[in-house]
């Protein structure tokens, strides 16, 4: 029962962030489809679908646009405050704006590949990211990071707070070493 329980567990985590990135991207292309509807712009029923998807790419990259641009940044700005300090929605729209920034943003936090000693007496060791240098705030040794385990075949992962002396530097593209990790070690590391 354990086994069914976790595999249940596993397969909610895996679904539900792509069944909500699904859902917005279906939701944005429904609502450029229905103002296509609305101006009386029909092309023909193979060809609207690619313009609506063409609309709605163009849409998300006018507002990465606006939202880098002087003028509008301030009013980003502040609407990104308010969702900071509203109750509840900060913890969820903090959370995915935090976790999107590791991966794309300019706060890049996937950066630093290093290989993590579990097990000294074996010699076992697993690849991660170092995510944070210095967990004093938390009230933690300065002699310890912060380390992303992620797991392959999914999108999760397992956060370890490690001894400097267990870890190693990677000297490889994290990207590779994120898609070497994901893959379970079958992808090829490209030079």
């Amino acid at each position: 029962m354990n086994k069914i329980l976790r595999y249940f567990i596993q397969g909610v985590i895996i679904t539900v962030p792509v069944s909500i990135t699904a859902f917005v991207v279906y939701k944005l292309i429904e609502l450029f489809g229905s103002l296509f509807n609305i101006f009386g712009t029909i092309v023909s029923p193979i060809v609207d679908p690619f313009i609506v998807i063409g609309a709605a790419c163009t849409a998300i990259f006018l507002m990465g646009v606006l939202g880098s641009s002087i003028i509008l940044r301030p009013m980003f700005i502040m609407f990104d405050n308010l969702m900071e300090h509203t109750p509840l929605i900060k913890t969820v729209y903090s959370s995915i704006k935090d976790l999107l920034s590791a991966f794309v943003g300019s706060k890049k936090r996937f950066n630093k590949p290093v290989l993590v000693t579990i097990n000294k007496e074996n010699n076992i060791q697993q690849l991660g990211f170092v995510t944070q240098e210095n967990l004093s705030e938390l009230n933690i040794s300065t002699e310890k990071v912060a380390v992303y385990m992620p797991l392959s075949y999914s999108f999760s992962g397992n956060l370890i707070i490690v001894p400097l002396d267990h870890i190693t530097y990677v000297d490889a593209s994290s990207s590779e070493v994120m898609k070497f990790i994901v893959s379970g070690g079958v992808t090829d590391i490209e030079d």
